[in-house]
C-alpha cells in the first residue's frame, strides 16, 4: 500500500511543473469553464498513458529514432503556436466585447491536450527516465500485479492534478475581471508560443545533425 500512495505523490508531483498542457488548461478553463479544462488535461492523461504503455511493451527504442523525434518536434511546433496565437487572437477579440468568438467544442479541448501531450518529445525524455527507471526498479523486486499497480497510482496522481488545474481556472474565471483575464490569456498564449518555438529550434537542430 506504501507504493501506491508514493506513486500517487509522483504522479502529482510530476504534473505540476508548468508546462504547454498547464498553460493550455488554464486558458480553456477561463474561456469555457472547468469541463473544457478538465477534457484537455484529459486528453494530456491519454497521451501520458499512450507513451506508458509503449514503455511498458518495450518500444521505447522507436520513440527515440532520429526520424520519430524530429516530427514530434516539428508537429508540436505547429500544435503549440496555433494554439497560441488562437489564444491570444480570442483573448482580444472578448476585450474588445466581439461576440465572434467560437465556442469551444468537447471533442477540440480533448484534442488540445491529446495532441500536446503526444507531440511533445520531452514526454518521452520524461516518461523514459521517470517511468522507465520506476519499471526497471520494482521489476526487480516486485511482480507484473504490484508494477500494474504502481503504474495505476501515478495515473492516479495526475488525473488529480487534472482536476485541481481544471478547478482553478473555473474558478479564476468566475473572480477576475476582464482585464486580468485578458492578461492571463495573453500570458498563457505567449508561454505556448514559446513553448512552440522552443520544439521548433530543437526541430531545426535535428535536421541539421541527424
Amino acid at each position: 500500500m506504501g507504493y501506491f500512495f508514493s506513486s500517487i505523490m509522483l504522479g502529482l508531483a510530476l504534473s505540476a511543473p508548468v508546462g504547454p498542457i498547464n498553460a493550455a488548461q488554464l486558458n480553456r478553463g477561463i474561456h469555457h469553464g472547468f469541463f473544457h479544462a478538465w477534457l484537455v488535461g484529459l486528453g494530456g492523461m491519454v497521451g501520458d498513458l499512450l507513451f506508458m504503455l509503449l514503455i511498458y511493451f518495450g518500444l521505447a527504442a522507436f520513440l527515440t529514432t532520429p526520424l520519430i523525434k524530429t516530427f514530434l518536434w516539428a508537429f508540436g511546433f505547429f500544435i503549440l503556436v496555433y494554439t497560441g496565437i488562437e489564444s491570444i487572437a480570442k483573448a482580444k477579440k472578448q476585450l474588445a466585447g466581439s461576440n465572434r468568438v467560437k465556442a469551444s467544442t468537447k471533442r477540440k479541448s480533448f484534442g488540445t491536450g491529446f495532441f500536446m501531450a503526444i507531440s511533445n518529445p520531452l514526454n518521452i525524455v520524461f516518461w523514459l527516465g521517470i517511468y522507465g527507471a520506476v519499471l526497471a526498479k520494482t521489476s526487480e523486486t516486485l511482480g507484473n500485479t504490484q508494477i500494474l499497480i504502481y503504474s495505476s497510482g501515478i495515473f492516479i496522481g495526475i488525473m488529480m492534478w487534472d482536476v485541481v488545474m481544471a478547478g482553478l481556472a473555473s474558478v479564476f474565471r468566475k473572480i477576475l475581471t476582464d482585464r486580468l483575464l485578458y492578461l492571463i490569456t495573453i500570458t498563457a498564449g505567449l508561454s505556448l508560443i514559446g513553448f512552440g518555438l522552443y520544439f521548433g529550434y530543437e526541430a531545426i537542430l535535428l535536421l541539421q545533425n541527424p
